[in-house]
């Protein structure tokens, strides 16, 4: 089977999907990973910060699939947030495309998390003090001072975020599926061509996401300079 097997819209489908997923979802991780960076680097020390940092970032060290396996187990209708998903709007979320969103920010927060509190401790905070000490309230502190210092790390997150939701296959394969134009990503897509020996379906889909991410690492890296 070819691209010209198939035609232009099955072939986009799975390139407009994990685009899709990934913007979304890099937005969804980098609007929480900032907001709880900015409360833990605030937080110098308290009981449990480092088990919780530890559980931030357990994504980024398990197995994809044990990811997905403990989301299917969370996400489902015998789960209880899946359960009460499905009491309130008399659907499940599980094997759809919001599942794919779900997975992507899971795996990406850690990466995201990561890089925003690095960001966010070098920050000086005598030049916070010094805004304080004006008069500036602490929203006024944030977006004129500490945002535009933080800036290069938030760029490098949402890049990062964006590259792993796009990239992301086995927590995606375990609670949205694999279905052709509802929730079939290029990397699941890519995997099924490559078992059914599509060969040329696969370069085509995979010359198409490394196309996306090169333009993606090449404007960014244009702004940063």
């Amino acid at each position: 089977m070819t691209f010209a097997d198939i035609g232009w819209s099955e072939y986009w489908s799975p390139i407009r999907l994990s685009l899709q997923v990934a913007l979304l979802a890099s937005v969804i991780a980098i609007l929480l990973g900032t907001t709880v960076a900015w409360y833990m680097s605030r937080r110098e020390t308290f009981r449990g910060k480092t088990v919780l940092e530890t559980i931030f970032m357990l994504p980024l060290v398990l197995p994809p699939t044990v990811v997905g396996f403990l989301l299917l187990i969370l996400l489902g209708r015998r789960g209880w947030l899946g359960g009460l998903i499905e009491k309130i709007f008399h659907s499940t979320v599980i094997f759809s495309w919001q599942a794919a969103v779900i997975a992507a920010v899971v795996v990406a927060f850690p990466l995201v998390y990561r890089t925003t509190v690095t960001g966010f401790e070098a920050v000086d905070r005598d030049l916070e003090d010094a805004g304080r000490s004006i008069g500036a309230n602490e929203w006024q502190v944030f977006r004129h001072i500490t945002l535009p210092l933080i800036a290069p790390s938030l760029k490098t997150a949402y890049v990062l975020g964006f590259a792993r939701s796009l990239g992301e296959f086995g927590a995606t394969l375990m609670i949205a599926g694999n279905i052709p134009g509802r929730t079939q990503t290029v990397p699941t897509a890519i995997y099924v061509a490559v078992d059914s020996g599509h060969l040329s379906l696969a370069w085509a889909w995979t010359i198409a996401i490394v196309a996306v991410s090169f333009v993606l690492l090449l404007l960014t890296g244009r702004r940063s300079s």
